[in-house]
């Protein structure tokens, strides 16, 4: 960032701290704007800052550029992955994750709306997971925006400093339209079904994207996957017809719970619903997809532009197996490579979600990271390069007053078939910076370089 630009919001935050350290009526108005506007966690209002955070123009268009190398990527697995049983096992995909990824959804982009989970680290940037499946967050940016309506330093800054804002739900709508008429769609107001499970945490984020689908023409449900039913091969829920199913529902959990009998199979077996996303997402949202990116024997998948794209964001990343491996061109043995390295590497499960199972090499002992290779050996688990993360100094309010603090920065580019359009920031003080575990998140605010 630009000295002019750190030098601004340096005074935008001395500001901050001096007109509201201790002013707690501001901070309980702003948790419960975030509680009446849905930027919740279970109950827990999950944005401490009265501010964005600033990404610089320039950074943030590299990193699209970047990432959209990266879908182009994903999708050359998945298209390699469909004809090629051993390059399915090797991502981990089991034989009934295969089965309904073989669907056809009548469109070409493996995710309509997916998430690059991304580490900033001085100029540069590394991408560390793809959330294929279906991400959290498209609906926050706008709430979180409206919460420095009630700050007037910030609105200040806004208008004079050259800020923008991305408009990540209008992208979405856009993108699943598209896919919709892409898949035969023809109706000027499909119905849109957002299905996951009763109860979970992230359903403030349903009602948030149903107003706006309602808000745009189109009809919207929220509902669980054993609502639904079928009028022929036609899927429905509630009396009504459903156009577009928008899946929040994990897919492995799913097909844990349900087999082809079940009346989404019969529906898109038919070509009668449109699925965002549709079950071959599961290929690249395995972490393992990381490791087909960043292994030598599978550069043939990709294109220059990809491969540079791979060679310049992606960390080095394998599949935990008995087995010899290149690293950092020396071959070694992985399981003894990993073990001897420990401070250089973090272990994570294959397939799961809100930080599950992540072990840091640097923050486990020997024993510890001793069972955790243990574990992975025997669960597929994959090894991934530890890369440097950046810290952020935010003003940052709780009930003890309103301070400067340093979080680390986890920023996550949304992807709307392949186009990036805004993201997730989730601030937090350790190296796991999720917000199922705690997290925290900011709006997001593109500033110009000064």
């Amino acid at each position: 960032m630009s000295r002019a630009a750190k030098e601004a919001i340096a005074d935008l935050d001395r500001r901050l701290i001096a007109e509201h350290e201790r002013d707690f009526d501001l901070f309980e108005m702003l948790n419960e704007q975030q509680r009446r506007s849905g930027i919740l966690h279970g109950s827990r209002p999950i944005c401490p800052y009265p501010r964005p955070y600033f990404l610089e123009s320039s950074r943030y268009q590299a990193i699209r550029a970047a990432a959209a190398h990266l879908f182009g990527a994903f999708n050359a697995i998945t298209q390699a992955a469909l004809g090629d049983a051993a390059l399915m096992a090797e991502l981990g995909v089991t034989e009934k994750e295969a089965r309904w990824a073989r669907l056809d959804p009548g469109f070409e982009n493996v995710s309509i709306t997916s998430r690059l989970d991304t580490f900033l680290a001085g100029d540069g940037f590394a991408f560390l997971e793809y959330n294929g499946e279906n991400p959290a967050g498209v609906g926050d940016q706008v709430s979180l925006e409206r919460l420095f309506d009630n700050v007037p330093a910030v609105r200040e800054f806004i208008s004079n400093e050259r800020v923008t804002f991305p408009r990540p739900m209008e992208r979405l709508l856009a993108a699943v339209l598209d896919a919709y008429s892409r898949s035969g769609g023809e109706k000027a107001k499909p119905m849109i079904a957002i299905v996951d499970w009763e109860g979970v945490d992230t359903a403030a984020e349903f009602e948030l994207l149903a107003d706006y689908f309602r808000s745009a023409g189109l009809d919207a449900m929220i509902c669980d996957p054993h609502e639904l039913g079928l009028s022929g091969t036609r899927l429905h829920a509630r009396g009504s017809e459903i156009d577009i199913f928008f899946k929040r529902v994990i897919i492995h959990e799913f097909l844990e719970r349900f087999d082809e009998t079940h009346p989404l199979y019969v529906a898109l077996e038919n070509r009668d619903v449109c699925m965002i996303n549709p079950f071959r997402s599961k290929i690249p949202h395995k972490k393992s997809s990381f490791a087909i990116l960043t292994a030598e024997r599978y550069e043939r998948l990709f294109t220059p532009a990809q491969l540079s794209a791979i060679r310049a964001h992606v960390p080095w990343t394998r599949v935990v197996r008995e087995s010899r491996t290149l690293f950092r061109g020396v071959e070694h043995d992985l399981p003894g490579l990993i073990r001897r390295e420990r401070s250089s590497f973090v272990i994570k499960p294959n397939d799961d979600y809100g930080g599950h199972g992540i072990v840091f090499g640097w923050e486990a002992d020997e024993s510890a990271w001793d069972d955790a290779i243990s574990e992975a050996l025997d669960q597929g688990h994959i090894v991934q390069l530890r890369v440097p993360v950046e810290k952020a100094a935010m003003p940052y309010f709780d009930e003890n007053g309103a301070r400067m603090v340093e979080q680390n920065v986890d920023f996550d580019p949304f992807l709307f078939a392949g186009d990036v359009e805004g993201g997730m920031v989730r601030l937090g003080a350790g190296s796991l910076v999720n917000i199922t575990q705690g997290g925290t998140e900011a709006a997001l605010g593109i500033i110009d370089d000064l």
